[in-house]
């Protein structure tokens, strides 16, 4: 059996018209992901796999090269004594420095987790905050081998301007070496390095914006929508060649941009040069007609172009659900997964792609344990041998007469088109292009160079990927200003007055009003786990779970909502998903901080009392719990809730944090005549 790993390393552009990036993701990425993937695998003999790197991340990564705080917006702030920035300057700091995933990056230094819970910091404080920050995004590499780093983390508080300056200094240094490695790798044979067009454009969509509708035909497009061939060519054959530029030779391997395919792009890459591509198994299956999960297990030749299709369970198992499990426990499913597989087809070669750098946060110890369990379970494995894309391109492969147009998340393009604001997006980019080529001949070659660039840029899939409400990010106003100051600024190029329409935000401003309501008065619900009234839980608050995304695809649980309140004497809880296996075999730990508690109970348990808190349950429709608040003395406290079943952890609750409840709020500032 053959395996072939491909991780995928992306950041959409996050650069001014003054080449200054507007959000820091590239660097805080850069010290813990992009370093940390290929260290680990090099850590073990055998062990081969593909790394998709992407023209935006590469240039941005080189900015970091020379000075990084006037590359950055958020390090030239941060590299400041917090007492000379503005009000809005401190408030956006803490707004990115509370940014970290609090399970497995805030709560492990104790300091930051202290200073997470605050809404307003003095000078010092704020010092703090800002370096903890920092090393909280220092992967594995660095907290085991760089001195400095290691220093800072023991220190925990009390930093000084001194240590900022150091420490950017060392992380700098590091980032200077990290292509230099996979370089060094692929020399070794060790890895490949394979790209995408340009500006992680999804082709198929500016090629034809049919093929939204030929892969759903349910999906609204835009009207008057432009056939972009010539834009599309310029993103393949612009990262050929910064790909050369930055490796010293000519990949023929690309990861499509969201793994979207149709014929025509697929033609297009051919014509370039590029002999080897992959996407997802739904492409395979709707190609084929059919669902035979054996048929993904083997490359495919359509019109001498090579393709590897996904394994969408082992991926989506690596990206959202290990997280969950302890590290040898996931590596021991992974390689059973591997198994059942050979025992079903034999001779088989098995794609597992995945985002390669925003899933380890989720992980404890920054997805190192697991890593360091399922390399040393491949590399241990007689009947099973890691390749690289360029070992895969040597194997025999099958036919594939007819390729249906399709993306990696269900087969289509609706992440990316369909809902109004997608919508908006494409029609102010298709009307931006038809007013510059109304002017393109009385523009110099400079301006349309310029240009074209911005056209490449306002190209890429994130800024889509963002807009609507399938997804959520606390920075969606940010990507949104900058997908329309590309629009602005080819106006300004063009000479001609702006549309009004590019002034005002096209997503609405996403918070956390978008999946969580705060409770509106008390209640007081009868805990019998059923759902008896409407009235019961009228005036509660609501997290939905379902809607809490980050960067990342998948909402994995039993559990959908969390419903909770207070009355004078307890706190109210109510969770709405899959619980019919969870009430009989289910269990809750409850975690209440400051207090220090964790509480363990039963779904099967009515009626108890633990470490002097009454607490009741009942399970049947969904589960209800309630809390006596007479042993909690604090104003206020702050829950975690962890689902487990057969003694196995599912879900973590809430997924973006701890729930904060004020426990003397009185909600009179609700009330109204």
């Amino acid at each position: 059996m053959n395996v072939s790993f491909m991780w995928h390393m992306h950041q959409p552009d996050y650069r001014n018209e003054e080449g200054i990036m507007q959000m820091p993701w590239v660097f805080l990425h850069a010290i813990k992901d992009y370093y940390d993937m290929p260290w680990m695998l090099s850590r073990y003999k055998n062990i081969q796999a593909t790394f998709n790197i992407t023209s935006p991340l590469i240039e941005q990564l080189k900015l970091y090269y020379k000075n990084s705080k006037k590359s950055d917006k958020f390090l030239s702030l941060w590299s400041q004594n917090p007492s000379s920035l503005k009000t809005q300057e401190r408030q956006w700091l803490v707004k990115i420095c509370k940014s970290s995933q609090f399970d497995t990056m805030v709560k492990s230094l104790s300091h930051y987790e202290e200073l997470y819970k605050k809404e307003n910091f003095d000078d010092d404080e704020l010092l703090d905050l800002e370096v903890l920050f920092v090393l909280s995004w220092c992967g594995n590499y660095l907290q085991k081998n760089n001195l400095h780093v290691k220093r800072l983390l023991q220190k925990q508080r009390n930093y000084t301007d001194e240590d900022k300056v150091q420490l950017l200094e060392e992380l700098s240094k590091f980032i200077r070496g990290i292509w230099k490695f996979y370089k060094e790798l692929y020399d070794k044979k060790r890895i490949t390095i394979s790209t995408t067009p340009f500006y992680h454009p999804i082709l198929p969509l500016l090629l034809d914006m049919q093929n939204a509708k030929r892969a759903n035909p349910h999906t609204q497009i835009p009207q008057n929508y432009e056939k972009l061939e010539e834009d599309s060519r310029l993103h393949v054959q612009k990262a050929k060649d910064l790909f050369f530029e930055t490796f010293g030779y000519t990949t023929d391997v690309f990861w499509p941009a969201e793994g979207a395919v149709d014929e025509k792009s697929v033609a297009l890459l051919k014509s370039l040069g590029i002999n080897f591509i992959a996407t997802d198994e739904a492409i395979l299956y709707k190609s084929l007609n059919t669902n035979s999960k054996k048929l993904i297990y083997t490359p495919y030749n359509y019109k001498h172009m090579l393709i590897g299709f996904r394994d969408h369970k082992l991926s989506d198992l690596i990206g959202f659900e290990y997280r969950y499990k302890e590290a040898r426990e996931a590596a021991e499913n992974f390689m059973s997964e591997l198994e059942s597989i050979q025992n079903m087809n034999g001779n088989a070669t098995v794609f597992v792609i995945l985002d390669g750098e925003n899933a380890w946060e989720f992980y404890k110890n920054n997805g190192f344990d697991f890593f360091e369990a399922l390399y040393a379970s491949l590399e241990k494995a007689s009947w099973c041998k890691t390749l690289t894309t360029d070992e895969v391109k040597s194997l025999p492969s099958r036919e594939l007469i007819n390729l249906e147009p399709g993306s990696w998340i269900n087969g289509s393009f609706d992440t990316w088109v369909g809902e109004y604001e997608k919508r908006r997006a494409w029609e102010l980019l298709f009307l931006a292009k038809k007013d510059y080529e109304h002017h393109k001949a009385s523009l110099s070659d400079a301006k349309k160079t310029k240009i074209a660039d911005h056209f490449l840029q306002a190209e890429c899939s994130d800024w889509f990927w963002w807009y609507g409400s399938d997804h959520y990010t606390n920075f969606a106003l940010e990507f949104d200003a900058i997908f329309r100051r590309h629009l602005i600024n080819i106006y300004n190029l063009i000479g001609i007055a702006v549309p009004n329409d590019l002034y005002l935000p096209i997503g609405k401003n996403q918070s956390s009003t978008q999946f969580w309501i705060k409770p509106q008065s008390k209640i007081t619900p009868n805990i019998d786990g059923k759902r008896d009234s409407f009235f019961e839980w009228m005036g509660c608050g609501v997290i939905d779970e379902s809607r809490v995304f980050s960067t990342m695809q998948s909402n994995t649980g039993p559990i959908k909502k969390i419903y909770y309140g207070q009355d004078d004497f307890k706190l109210y809880f109510a969770f709405e998903g899959a619980v019919e296996n969870l009430c009989k075999k289910g269990r809750m730990n409850i975690i209440i901080d400051p207090m220090g508690l964790s509480i363990k109970i039963s779904f099967h348990q009515k009626e108890i009392v633990l470490q002097g808190i009454k607490i009741k349950s009942a399970c049947k429709e969904w589960l209800e719990v309630s809390l006596d608040k007479e042993q909690i003395k604090q104003k206020k406290i702050w829950l975690r809730f962890e689902i487990e079943e057969n003694s196995t952890s599912l879900q973590t609750l809430p997924s973006f944090g701890e729930l904060e409840v004020d426990l003397q709020d009185d909600y009179a500032k609700n009330w109204f005549i």
